[in-house]
């Protein structure tokens, strides 16, 4: 687990000029730029596996992943990001091959083959890497069925890397639906990690996922907890986008991030560069939003699993 100290709160500047909204919204983005600066990070040891699991689609939830993994690599965490959508998206952004060729994920769960042998090194971090998804894993959900042990075949995979292998985040990037591959996820964590967009159909499906978190863990791991949920998307501008975020916050006071990340351009551009946005445009709006959540994630108390 990390321990974080803040410095203290850095003064807007006032050479932005005169008192506009945007002038404004520049000296905040400054002040907090300078916060992180200033952020120092011990690591105390323990490795905390999340995943990061929202069955409604267009939530930011690969988005979050590789951010989240990006920005606790840069504060000196060690991170695995596990892509576990055939989509593949996550390993683009980290600048991962991931052709039909490679040795990925699919081959852990399917084949046998030890974790330590598909996972690649992000070229954004020397502390970032990556289990990439190929095309293949889109046949995974058929083909686990037949499996022995078919919901624990990640955990044991987790666990075999784990001997070797210190890592102080593993984060797991899973499809938006509830198959075999989302419940290999949830079985391997301690964590879920939910990202919920800020606009109307946010809440639906919500009660959906904590019931099939609760039967997962009554049936397959009782580890499994609902840690941290982070609100994406978010345009303060709108009455609904506040609306959506108090109801969240008066639901899960003490699971809700103090942080939200905005609607950002930067957010969206940066995958088609093959980066993330921490990568792309650290100094953005949603850049320092995501650091800001990985600062909070890397100082909750929450049970760590020890190497």
């Amino acid at each position: 687990m990390f321990h974080v100290k803040q410095s203290e709160k850095a003064t807007p500047s006032s050479t932005f000029g005169v008192d506009t909204p945007l002038a404004r919204e520049l000296a905040d983005l400054s002040a907090r730029r300078q916060a992180l600066e200033t952020t120092a990070v011990e690591f105390s040891g323990g490795t905390r596996v999340l995943t990061v699991s929202n069955q409604k689609g267009g939530v930011g939830k690969t988005t979050t992943a590789v951010n989240i993994g990006s920005a606790l690599a840069n504060l000196g965490a060690k991170v695995l990001v596990i892509d576990l959508d055939p989509q593949g998206n996550a390993s683009t952004a980290l600048g991962v091959p991931h052709n039909a060729e490679t040795a990925s994920i699919y081959d852990v769960l399917i084949n046998d083959v030890p974790l330590a042998d598909v996972v690649q090194q992000s070229p954004e971090s020397e502390n970032l890497f990556c289990a990439p998804s190929t095309i293949h894993l889109a046949g995974a959900e058929i083909e686990l069925v037949s499996q022995v042990a078919r919901e624990h075949r990640l955990r044991r995979s987790l666990d075999q890397y784990f001997t070797s292998n210190t890592v102080d985040f593993v984060i797991i990037d899973c499809p938006p639906s509830l198959g075999l591959l989302t419940i290999n996820a949830f079985t391997a964590a301690s964590e879920v990690f939910i990202p919920i967009q800020c606009e109307y159909y946010a809440l639906e499906g919500l009660s959906q996922l904590l019931g099939s978190i609760q039967m997962i863990q009554k049936h397959l791991n009782p580890e499994l907890h609902l840690s941290t949920i982070l609100l994406t998307m978010y345009d303060g501008r709108t009455r609904l986008a506040q609306q959506v975020a108090d109801e969240v916050r008066t639901h899960f006071p003490t699971q809700v991030l103090r942080t939200v990340i905005p609607r950002s351009v930067r957010v969206s551009e940066a995958p088609s560069f093959g980066q993330t946005v921490i990568a792309y445009d650290g100094n953005s709006a949603g850049a320092i939003a995501y650091r800001e959540a990985a600062v909070e994630i890397a100082s909750q108390k929450t049970q760590s699993k020890e190497n």
